[in-house]
Parts: structure tokens; sequence; C-alpha cells
């Protein structure tokens, strides 16, 4: 199957369980010719077609409810209830069960695009080193989530770092367009739950965000509460493009708040899942972090070794599944990981150049 009837067949699949945006969309096949690691970010649905068929022998490895989704881009950071600022695994959308190796491979391979597209400055090697040897020491610790309150001053200081100024997160914010027509009555009802008070007025604005969700409708609830600006955002969900993918018959399940539930992590507070829209608080440090938005000076090697931690932490959610990991993790031979991503990427990279001549 070509990456262009991929795409038709898995847009024509979510429209039947969410409403579309065809401008949004428009915009996010743009996207995806503009480079491949956007092209990743974009395409899970593809990536799940061709983990099967080029990774055979890992993607029979032991399972976990997996992140599915994973790139370097794929963390971020936001306050829990004490109001401490916790870094890790931003977005579970595409949660499901997956060999454990997914996310490690996905995570790779987008390490490399990006290295390739001069986003990060690491050797590809490298960065597969990083990332297994964090993701091995996660394993043995038991996991710990990164608060970043005391310790990991590096991480704090990149959350917080000038790129992400309050100032210009809030213009954005005001400058969003207004939301026309009625807003679902999940969404409603989930965006006024985590409203500071009840009854609060708000003004409903679109935004469009995102790659592999990029399509789908988000609505914002603005508010002005305590002397400042509070935001809301909902966010429609459909199943994980591993369902689409499988040639057997999947149960259609949102395994998003499961996966958040049961992984070692501080949770947000602020994120909570109401029928088919996951509704969460939007502010300057409790978002995603872009690659463009890093301070110049950085240890990747350490970030990329953070990163594999963080998805050690999310598998052992599955601790059923833990001691067959580190048995199959024992046999595999050495540089595994990182002759998987060259594999993966070459293979995104050739749909990546028909999706843009096309």
């Amino acid at each position: 199957m070509k990456i262009d009837e991929a795409t038709r067949l898995y847009e024509e699949w979510v429209a039947k369980r969410a409403t579309l945006v065809p401008v949004d969309l428009r915009l996010k096949h743009q996207q995806m010719a503009a480079g491949v690691f956007p092209f990743l970010r974009a395409t899970f649905y593809r990536w799940v077609q061709l983990w099967q068929e080029i990774c055979p022998k890992l993607a029979a490895a032991p399972a976990v409810l997996a992140v599915g989704d994973l790139h370097v881009e794929n963390f971020g950071s936001w306050r829990d209830a004490e109001g401490r600022l916790i870094w890790g695994v931003n977005d579970f959308d595409e949660a499901y069960p997956m060999a454990y190796t997914n996310d490690l491979v996905r995570l790779a391979a987008s390490a490399r695009v990006a290295a390739k597209e001069e986003h990060l400055a690491i050797r590809a090697r490298q960065a597969s080193e990083a990332i297994l040897e964090g993701y091995r020491e996660g394993l043995r610790s038991g996991g710990r989530a990164f608060v970043l309150a005391e310790h990991h001053k590096w991480l704090r200081d990149m959350a917080l770092n000038e790129l992400r100024d309050p100032v210009v997160f809030w213009k954005k914010m005001e400058a969003l367009p207004e939301w026309k027509g009625p807003v679902p009555e999940e969404a409603r009802r989930g965006l006024e739950e985590l409203l500071p008070q009840p009854g609060l007025k708000y003004r409903r604005k679109r935004r469009v965000a995102g790659l592999g969700s990029l399509g789908r409708q988000r609505i914002v609830a603005l508010a002005d509460w305590g002397g400042g600006c509070v935001v809301r955002e909902a966010k429609a969900l459909v199943p994980s493009g591993c369902v689409w993918a499988s040639p057997q018959k999947l149960p259609q399940k949102v395994r998003c708040e499961e996966l958040i539930t049961c992984a070692v992590r501080v949770r947000d507070p602020f994120v909570h899942v109401r029928g088919n829209w996951i509704v969460r608080r939007l502010a300057p440090d409790c978002s995603r972090i872009e690659l463009s938005t890093l301070p110049k000076s950085r240890d990747e090697a350490l970030l990329l070794h953070s990163m594999g931690w963080e998805t050690a932490n999310v598998h052992l959610g599955s601790r059923e599944a833990v001691r067959a990991i580190e048995r199959d993790l024992a046999r595999r031979p050495g540089r595994w990981l990182h002759q998987a991503a060259k594999k993966m990427a070459k293979a995104l990279t050739r749909d990546w150049k028909e999706w843009k001549n096309a």
C-alpha cells in the first residue's frame, strides 16, 4: 500500500469517529511534505504498517501498554497537585498494547531524523545508546518520575527557558480565532469542570496544534480569573492507529487515560478524558517542549537518556511484563536499537519523498 492510499483510508476511518476540520487537514498534508521529522510525527498510522513489515521479530517482543506515537518532541512539562514542575511524556493519544521495542525504536528513529534535519547535533548511534541505557536503568530502578523541584536542574532550566515566555504564550491564546457553532456536550462539560470555579464566563476559541491529531477539533476555553487568564483545552480523541492498521478486529477503545494512570509518574491533575475528548490545562510551563525552544547549550545525550528512562516509567505500568522485557533485552545483540531505527528511518524517508512528490 502506498502512502497516499494509506493516508486516505486512515482519514476516512477517522472521519467516522470524529468531526474533521478540512482546512486543518490540508495544513497537515502540507506539513507532512515539509520534512521527514514532521512526516514522522504526523503519520503514526503508517508507522504501524511499516513496523510490522520491516521489524517483524522486534514487533513480536513482549507487549506493554505502550505510548505508540513516541518521538523526541512528545515530551513536555506540567504542574502537579503540589504545584511542582514535572517533566515526561506529553501525549498518549495513540496508547495501545504493543511490543515494548516499538516505543524505543520510534524514539531512536525520531532522534536520527531530527539530527539529520539539524534539530539535534548528536550522532545517531550515540542517540540510540543513550536512549537504551536510560531505559535499562529506569527498568532496573523500578522507575522514578522527573520531579524538577529538587532534582534535574538542567531539565528545569530547559522547561523554563526564555523561549517559553509567558507573555508570548498569552498573546497567542488571545489571538486564537473564535470558535463558531455549538460545542459538543462532552467537550463543554469537560472544559467547564476544569475551570477554577463553577459558572465562570469564558470565551470559546479554536486552536490548531500538533501533527498526529491535526485535523481534529480542538476547543479552547479562555477566561479571566484572579487577576489573569486561565486556559483549558478539549481535543477530540479516536482509537489508536493500531486499531486501524490491524487486519484483526481490535477493541475500539481509547487507552490514554488508562496508561497515564498506571505509569510511574506524577499525574497532571488537569488532564481528564470525558467521553471522546481529552481535556487539559494549558499554560506556558504546561505544554509540549519543541526542539526549537531548547537552549542552544544542552547535553543531548543526557536528554535522550532521560527520554529512555521516562519510556521505562511508562512501560513499568505493565508490571506483569517487566521480567519478560528484561530477559528479552538481555538476549538482544549489540546495536539492535541503532540498526532498527536506521531501517525505520529509511522507510519513512522513502514514504516522505513519495508524499512530497505527489
